[in-house]
């Protein structure tokens, strides 16, 4: 043999060996092929509602939570039953429904009947019932009974996938707490609410635009029907907030407004300075009230945008409009400052939407709201200072129904419209205005001026028979009124003023 068939027939030997050496550890790791796998725990199983807005009557907790339950659970292994007149039971329930994860369901107190909650076992397939507090087993029908005090007894059981795009809304009612937990445990966003409106509540409008919103779940019938709860819900989703937050003008702050026209000090205090100083003049005006007020007070401009003209012009309206350049400026330093901004109308022998609509580009913006100045809405023959304007109720609704578009289209916050009167006539059946719009505050600013005596009673006149949901403001005038209303006297006044503006 030579002495290279040596080496090889040496290194083949080895190989060999160095196989099946390898050979049993392999074996090991790989185990009996034949052998039986772990069992996995058993999955829970959630969904999203079919609609895009829910409402959950929650007549009681028992029936919030079952709600709740029906609408986003569809499969649960184990559920957590309690009482629904034992508080602390129910509230430990809860407690524990994130970590396993289950539903609660309560049942009925006393002689209710517990048969929807039967049912709701079978219809999720549960196979085991943890229960708190004091519970008939035999009302659960045929499924395993573990009760809280042995909680190594209760199964695992797989996480369903999350429903981060379910938003579901609650009171704040700590006898909600189950019907929270419930929604928790199936992975939807859970918001408590203070209000019915989603929109009001600064933190609840951060918390429902942190992620895209496609169904909404309101735990209640106070949140209203399915059309407005959505239509609340998007625009929370789009997490654009008014100065002070929130997107709800009222009754969440009170604003003091610098009334005039940019440049143009003769038509009020705004004009008596620029953008910036005016901004600052407007923040100082308002911290003086701030002692006088439960809600926060925040600084407006109200800036008269068409002006009434004693004569009548190339269009024969007897009003100049003002371009939109010239009013971008304290526009634009209104936004940076959280100042919210409001456009006056003096349209003359026009009427109050031809006008409007030279300002939608303004209009569009979240913080501007737009004022009706009847006084200087003139008929066909009529000139300024020899006539008091007036506009009908049906004009007013036109401009609103045509700004209230506009927040719909762009899912912005609420708008103020504003109405300045000083003697009935100058807004005919007033009372038929329909001041309950999601989209719009309608607020009537009381425009007279002169002694306190006369102010009262003009203002008392105009609280008479307001329609459902008008708030009132106050306007102050530095050179006429005699003398002017100091803050703590302007918020003295019943109702105390929302807005108060200053010409």
């Amino acid at each position: 043999m030579t002495r290279r068939t040596t080496a090889l027939v040496v290194a083949l030997a080895l190989l060999l060996s160095a196989c099946a050496a390898i050979e049993t550890p392999l074996g090991d790791l790989g185990g009996d092929a034949g052998a039986e796998q772990p069992a996995q725990p058993p999955r829970a199983v959630t969904a999203p509602p079919a609609e895009t807005a829910t409402v959950v009557p929650a007549a009681d907790p028992a029936e919030a939570t079952l709600g709740v339950t029906r609408i986003l659970w569809q499969e649960a292994p184990v559920v957590l039953v309690a009482p629904s007149g034992d508080q602390t039971a129910a509230a430990a329930a809860a407690t524990a429904a994130a970590d396993l994860p289950a539903p609660v369901l309560l049942l009925p107190s006393g002689t209710g009947d517990a048969g929807t909650v039967t049912d709701e076992l079978g219809r999720l397939g549960v196979t085991t019932v943890v229960t708190y507090g004091t519970v008939d087993d035999a009302s659960l029908g045929d499924v395993e009974v573990v009760a809280s005090t042995d909680p190594d007894a209760a199964p695992e059981v797989q996480p369903p996938d999350p429903l981060p795009q379910v938003v579901v809304l609650t009171g704040t009612d700590p006898a909600l707490a189950p019907a929270r937990a419930t929604a928790e445990a199936a992975g939807a966003r859970v918001t408590e609410s203070g209000t019915p409106d989603p929109r009001a509540d600064s933190a609840v409008v951060q918390a429902i635009a942190a992620e895209p919103v496609e169904h909404v779940v309101a735990v209640g019938e106070e949140f209203g029907d399915l059309e407005r709860l959505w239509w609340r819900t998007q625009v929370a989703a789009t997490g654009v907030e008014l100065p002070g937050g929130g997107q709800v003008l009222f009754p969440g702050r009170r604003l003091v407004a610098l009334y005039g026209h940019p440049g143009t000090s003769s038509l009020g205090v705004l004009g008596e300075q620029g953008p910036e100083e005016s901004v600052e003049r407007a923040q100082q005006l308002a911290s003086e009230y701030e002692p006088f007020s439960d809600e926060p007070v925040l600084p407006a401009f109200e800036i008269i945008a068409t002006v009434a003209s004693s004569f009548p012009g190339t269009d024969g309206d007897y009003s100049n409009e003002a371009e939109i350049e010239t009013l971008r400026p304290h526009v634009d330093a209104a936004a940076e400052a959280g100042v919210y901004v409001v456009l006056d109308l003096q349209p003359g022998r026009t009427d109050f939407l031809t006008q409007a609509r030279l300002y939608e580009e303004l209009l569009r913006l979240p913080h501007v709201g737009l004022a009706l100045d009847p006084e200087w809405r003139l008929g066909p023959n009529q000139v300024h200072l020899r006539q008091i304007g007036r506009v009908d109720a049906a004009e007013i609704e036109e401009v609103a129904d045509w700004l209230a578009g506009i927040v719909r289209e762009e899912r912005l916050p609420q708008k103020m419209l504003l109405l300045h009167q000083f003697r009935m006539s100058m807004i005919t059946e007033r009372e038929t205005l329909d001041a309950t719009r999601d989209e719009l505050a309608y607020l009537v600013q009381m425009d007279g001026d002169g002694a306190p005596g006369d102010k009262f009673a003009t203002w008392d006149a105009l609280k008479q028979d307001p329609p459902e949901g008008l708030f009132f403001g106050w306007k102050n005038f530095y050179d006429e009124d005699t003398p002017t209303f100091s803050p703590e006297e302007t918020f003295a006044v019943e109702p105390k003023p929302w807005w108060v503006s200053y010409q």
